[in-house]
């Protein structure tokens, strides 16, 4: 009996190993189901584009028009959920003042096919970047929004990318920290594929970063967020919105703590 309790046990493990991908998909990514026609017409009423082609191989949204004079290059990685076509403050906020802005897609969201991976939206999203910055000019900066802090780290320590500065709104230190909140009793370090180990990877950036937190965070405990910053060299700043849940932080564009932001993220220029 106590043979075939552990076979068992064995076989139960094995199989959770082999099907994790799944689990975690299905636990951590949410797309929006948005046709490419509906992401077209959506982008268009807010007078914004799909950039840089027209069609299911587009790497983001920006504006039809920039800025008249360019002070740096925006990358956006936004949130779970919903699409890049939803997050249009960024572009209002951030282009009024200076910056050319392009709110990233991902794989698998909005109209675009692709693997829902942690491996497949830093791929695609190191190439948008790439592209970006050749196409609008430097210098480059990386803004991340909860899972898309997973994919702004990553892109901050890559090598051939050297970001002026990184912005983290709502961020985790680790996926699987962030996981054992919500799923206490799933072996996690089993299920999880992908890690969006926030702190490892800018323990390889050295330039400036700027974290945001909602003091009344629901889904991100401030504790996490909280380690992270702890984890960070300077220079660093932390902002925090004491009233503020997960997604309802001041997004307004005349919020002034947008230009606190990119002052810090430019001293020193």
């Amino acid at each position: 009996m106590i043979r075939i309790a552990v076979a068992v046990a064995v076989l139960g493990v094995i199989v959770v190993v082999l099907s994790r991908g799944s689990i975690q998909r299905s636990l951590l990514y949410h797309p929006g189901s948005y046709s490419l026609a509906e992401v077209r017409r959506s982008a268009a009423a807010g007078d914004r584009r799909l950039w840089p082609t027209d069609d299911a191989d587009y790497y983001g949204i920006i504006s039809r028009e920039g800025p008249a004079a360019s002070r740096g290059t925006i990358v956006v990685c936004h949130g779970n959920a919903g699409a890049a076509v939803d997050r249009g403050h960024y572009i209002a906020a951030l282009e009024r003042r200076g910056y050319r802005v392009v709110v990233l897609e991902y794989p698998g969201y909005g109209g675009r096919p692709g693997e829902l991976s942690e491996e497949s939206f830093v791929a695609d999203a190191r190439r948008a970047a790439q592209r970006a910055r050749q196409e609008f000019g430097g210098p480059l900066y990386v803004w991340g929004e909860s899972l898309g802090c997973g994919v702004a780290s990553a892109l901050a320590a890559a090598a051939d990318l050297r970001p002026q500065g990184v912005v983290l709104i709502t961020p985790w230190d680790s996926l699987a920290n962030e996981a054992r909140v919500h799923y206490p009793w799933l072996p996690v370090s089993l299920l999880l594929h992908d890690r969006y180990d926030n702190a490892a990877n800018l323990a390889r950036y050295a330039g400036p970063v700027a974290v945001v937190m909602a003091g009344r965070d629901e889904i991100i405990p401030n504790r996490l967020t909280e380690a992270l910053y702890r984890s960070l060299a300077q220079p660093k700043r932390l902002w925090t919105f004491a009233e503020a849940g997960h997604n309802d932080w001041p997004s307004h564009p005349g919020a002034g703590w947008w230009d606190e932001v990119l002052e810090f993220l430019n001293q020193g220029r």
